[in-house]
């Protein structure tokens, strides 16, 4: 599911900002970007991430703007002299003087400020707790999706149940049309052969077509997928079901194939028709459903 929080605060002269954008993943996959004086925040924040979104392709975008006068590197004077000094004895730079940014690039002449180990632990107070402030943004966003995509699934849920009943209606009549047609059938070529019918042949046939196209059993089981979509829907409790939900739609889809490839029957076969792209809607939300 798609999400996004952020959140932001000024202490002590830095400005602190962190920003959660969530993309639909069956799995859980983070990217974290984070300032350099901070990298080593990388793993802990990894694991905060995995203890509130469970799923998702996750990016996390953090920076800090310190304008306090503690955020100056410091100048090594002694390096930066012996720099110049050497400079002064290369012959064909005699007379010119170094620029100041060539000197300060220099290697070692630039050092961060001595206090980073204190600075680290500033930095770290300051931004975990605007983690989870971005967290609880990123749920609400995806609690608000999650209703949404509930209500449709419940909708497609609900035709397939009419749908269905529509089919158990049907079926016995499948039967008993059947037994009508065979029996004209057979008593019409028998009396043009002058023969009769008889009655124990007729049965068996019947019996072994009602075999045949029984689907009772696919019509139970897929009533109670039915059952069992809806109570994993309105009793989750913030559980992931999503994966659950996708393998249940699955074996919806198992059984309703079973019914249409059973079934010769017209009228059951539309019913099936529906069912079938009802699932196939109900497949393609869940893929979205944490």
């Amino acid at each position: 599911m798609t999400g996004f929080g952020e959140a932001s605060a000024t202490q002590g002269g830095a400005h602190y900002f962190i920003e959660i954008r969530s993309l639909n993943n069956k799995y859980f996959k983070s990217t974290v970007r984070l300032p350099e004086q901070v990298q080593g925040l990388e793993a802990e924040i990894e694991q905060r991430l995995r203890d509130r979104l469970a799923r998702g392709t996750i990016t996390v975008n953090a920076r800090i703007n310190d304008s306090g006068e503690t955020a100056a590197y410091e100048i090594n004077t002694k390096a930066l002299s012996r720099y110049i000094e050497q400079i002064r004895r290369v012959p064909q730079l005699a007379g010119e003087s170094p620029s100041l940014s060539a000197l300060l690039g220099l290697p070692g002449v630039l050092q961060p400020p001595s206090d980073e180990e204190a600075r680290f632990e500033t930095a770290r107070a300051a931004i975990l707790p605007l983690l989870e402030k971005a967290c609880d943004g990123v749920l609400a966003m995806r609690e608000r999706e999650g209703r949404v995509l509930v209500e449709d699934v419940r909708q497609n849920l609900a035709l397939i149940a009419k749908r269905l009943e529509q089919v158990t209606g049907r079926a016995p009549a499948v039967v008993a049309d059947y037994e009508l047609r065979l029996k004209n059938r057979i008593e019409t070529m028998l009396r043009e052969a002058d023969h009769a019918v008889e009655t124990g042949d007729l049965i068996r046939e019947i019996a072994a077509y009602a075999e045949r196209t029984d689907i009772a059993e696919e019509i139970k089981r897929l009533s109670a997928h039915l059952d069992q979509f809806e109570e994993l829907l309105a009793g989750s409790k913030g559980k992931p079901i999503g994966r659950t939900l996708d393998f249940l739609s699955q074996e919806m889809l198992r059984e309703a194939n079973t019914i249409a490839s059973k079934s010769p029957d017209a009228v059951i076969s539309r019913n099936i028709v529906e069912i079938k792209g009802s699932i196939d809607r109900i497949k393609e939300q869940v893929q979205n459903i944490e």
